[in-house]
């Protein structure tokens, strides 16, 4: 095996196979997800990601149809545009099967349908003889369950595993079943349709007579089922009505981008799909899931990220975010979950692993930065929506996570938040780079903890100023004079201790010594995302971000070229994470610099543009931009789709646009928009506020962008801002 992300972490994902080679389709509908590869096929290849999991657990290890005993040709594999059905055109090689007559290569035209609905995976293979002749055709379909946790797919190693128990087999269905160290009974059901000819635990044969032009269709169902609960058993045609009506609702967000450019037009359609695919049928209600096949579960920061990222033309998503992180809310210290009262989750898991401690995730409160990014939120969606009932509510859990801050998160009371892992076998950075190797200083050792991230006391700056703005909101004045006074203390202390001169730019982390943790990254964009960073700074902070040792050509790398850990390779340490870039362009527009934004999401455009559906992934290399036109190197087992990846586009297009949206006045701000090359026109079409509405339009006349408005309902103002 090859131990490409994390090499002395126990979680790290192993690679074996990079799903950048093996071009996976991907579905998910709620908990329930499944990885096929092109053919439609769930292969078992040693240790694979493929599979059919529900809850964190592989229903199915391998699904795979084979026509007169060999696989057929592949025409074409695609997935609908919104995500709903994986559809597969193939046709029979050469050959026949055992005591049959040879067909020709192409004779039978044979389509595969697949789709999700709850905790069930609907299959159809239709069949067509193009041939003059009777074809007599054998199917096969091999099946088995190995029922592993996600973590165990990962490559996390387990002493010892559950009771596989005895398989049964009827005329046309088989249950395949395991019960596991939590005592939770698992099973697999599949039924056909017609009844196969022959059956087993492992395979159901189907023998058909297909007359010249005659089309015949088998269908197949497997559903996952948890001790007592057994999701409805529904014909193949019926939740093909059921899901197909659910598709054909639009999407719910009434704001319509449409640009010049087909291209992009394409990026934001698949970004959109999966954003309402990593959302549709999940049981904690409208929360992004935070990614397929690793994330497929609650993330605290990655909910609220994909959130702000959202924000100005989405904000229903936020408020799904923040009311299930408020019920889950830490209460009490709880070491070997990193828990401490007023802390917000870092991320939820349901699996066997994570049930009898053999992870630490069931529920983890890991990461330094959800709590302040939970404050931020809460106050950006009052100023976004005006939605103070809702606020109300949330109150309480908002005053707890800003007395965490300053109670739990800085310690030794110097105003800065650090973090010190207690769980014996919890995670070691507790950053969104959180691998074990993300922190260290120019000399390459790493840094000791307690550690004081870069960009967490950015969040900590805007938590401050949002937990102000929702105190005043709610009558609660000097609460709110408190919370200024002590974001305006925190910048004045942030630019004295993070600031290093030769670097032009902010330091990586204070260690646990307060040395500082000279090293060039990404981080230093999102002081400029929260607007902790000086006036005096900004454009010397920009132009170390969007210098070569930084910027590859397709983004913003982790850590600079130049750094003693750099290896465009890692998972943290060089690699370009779109939902990073995202915010640092948000971060230069802020300050009023709009054109390196613009050079970014140029280069993540062209990025997609190389990369299969145009589906944003979770990370990609950070080699340099090569001259000759090829895309950028794919990251082995990164995750796709994966929700702040699929929603960076909409943050990177807000920060060209220049757009805020304020509910207050109500008014629209449009600061020094500037486009990419790649994009001559934008049009925004019903952007609502309040009550209000406008649509407007975009045009670039060489470095100029002019705007229009060409459509307005309602009480809004319009106003560029300098």
């Amino acid at each position: 095996m090859t131990d490409i992300v994390r090499l002395e972490n126990e979680y790290y994902v192993r690679a074996s196979s990079a799903l950048a080679d093996d071009r996976t389709r991907v579905l998910k509908y709620g908990d329930t997800f499944a990885v096929f590869n092109r053919f439609g096929d769930i292969e078992p290849v040693g240790p694979s990601k493929f599979g059919l999991f529900h809850a964190e657990c592989r229903h199915l290890s391998q699904f795979t149809v084979q026509v007169n005993g060999r696989q057929p040709l592949l025409l074409s594999s695609t997935i609908r545009d919104d995500n709903a059905f994986l559809s597969v055109d193939l046709t029979n090689v050469d050959g026949s099967a055992d005591g049959m007559p040879a067909l020709s290569r192409g004779t039978l035209h044979v389509f595969r349908l697949q789709f999700l609905r709850k905790a069930g995976c609907y299959s159809q293979i239709r069949l067509l003889n193009y041939g003059f002749e009777p074809a007599h055709v054998s199917v096969l379909v091999k099946f088995a369950a190995d029922f592993a946790d996600i973590f165990e797919v990962r490559g996390t190693p387990r002493e010892r595993t559950g009771e596989r128990l005895p398989d049964q087999v009827a005329d046309a269905s088989a249950v395949l079943s395991y019960r596991g160290l939590d005592r939770v009974l698992r099973r697999t059901r599949l039924e056909f349709s017609p009844v196969p000819t022959t059956i087993s635990s492992e395979q159901a044969c189907f023998e058909l007579t297909l007359q010249p032009n005659e089309e015949k269709s088998l269908f197949g169902m497997v559903t996952c089922e948890h001790d007592v609960q057994k999701p409805d058993h529904i014909s193949f045609a019926t939740a093909y009505t059921h899901l197909n009506s659910e598709f054909a609702v639009p999407d719910p967000q009434p704001c319509h981008i449409v640009t010049s450019s087909e291209g992009f037009n394409a990026w934001l359609t698949r970004s959109s799909a999966d954003l309402r695919m990593l959302i549709e049928g999940n049981p904690e209600g409208p929360y992004p899931y935070a990614g397929v096949p690793w994330f497929s579960t609650v993330f605290g920061r990655d909910g609220i990220l994909v959130s702000l990222e959202c924000l100005w033309l989405m904000p229903s998503f936020a408020q799904g975010v923040l009311k299930y992180l408020a019920q889950t809310q830490a209460t009490e210290v709880i070491p070997e979950r990193d828990a401490e009262p007023g802390k917000i989750l870092h991320e939820m898991r349901r699996g066997e692993m994570a049930a009898t401690g053999e992870v630490p995730f069931a529920q983890y409160y890991g990461s330094i930065d959800s709590t302040p990014l939970f404050v931020m939120l809460a106050g950006t969606y009052l100023d976004r929506t005006g939605d103070l009932p809702f606020v109300s509510e949330i109150w309480p859990n908002v005053k707890r996570a800003l007395q965490w801050m300053d109670v739990y998160g800085d310690v030794d009371k110097d105003g800065f938040i650090e973090y010190r892992r207690r769980s014996r076998h919890g995670l070691i950075q507790q950053g969104w780079k959180d691998s074990h190797d993300s922190v260290f200083h120019s000399d390459g050792r790493m840094a000791e903890p307690p550690i004081a991230l870069c960009e967490v006391q950015g969040y900590a700056y805007a938590a401050k100023l949002a937990g102000a703005g929702l105190a005043r909101a709610l009558g609660e004045p000097d609460l709110a004079e408190q919370l200024e006074n002590g974001a305006a203390a925190l910048k004045t202390s942030f630019d004295q201790a993070f600031w290093h001169h030769e670097m032009g730019s902010y330091v990586l982390a204070l260690d646990g010594q307060k040395q500082q943790c000279r090293v060039r990254a990404s981080n230093a964009g999102h002081a400029l995302f929260c607007k902790i960073a000086s006036d005096a700074h900004a454009k010397s902070v920009a132009a170390c971000l969007m210098g070569t040792d930084l910027f590859s050509g397709w983004g913003v790398r982790t850590v600079g070229s130049s750094e003693s850990r750099y290896n465009p390779m890692s998972y943290h340490n060089g690699s370009v994470w779109p939902h990073d870039n995202a915010l640092v362009a948000m971060g230069f527009s802020n300050y009023g610099l709009p054109a390196p934004a613009a050079e970014i999401m140029q280069g993540m455009y062209e990025a997609s543009r190389h990369i299969e559906l145009q589906r944003m992934p979770e990370l990609f290399c950070g080699f340099h931009k090569r001259p000759d036109g090829s895309g950028p190197t794919l990251y082995p087992v990164a995750c796709a789709p994966q929700a702040w990846a699929a929603a960076s586009v909409f943050l990177m297009l807000q920060a060209c646009l220049g757009i805020s949206v304020l509910i207050a006045k109500p008014e629209i701000r449009l600061n020094r928009p500037c486009l990419p090359e790649a994009l001559a026109e934008v049009r925004v079409t019903n952007l609502q506020v309040g009550s209000a509405a406008v649509d407007l339009l975009f045009r670039r006349r060489g470095t100029r962008v002019d705007t229009e408005v060409i459509g307005r309902r309602g009480d809004i103002e319009v106003r560029e801002v300098m």
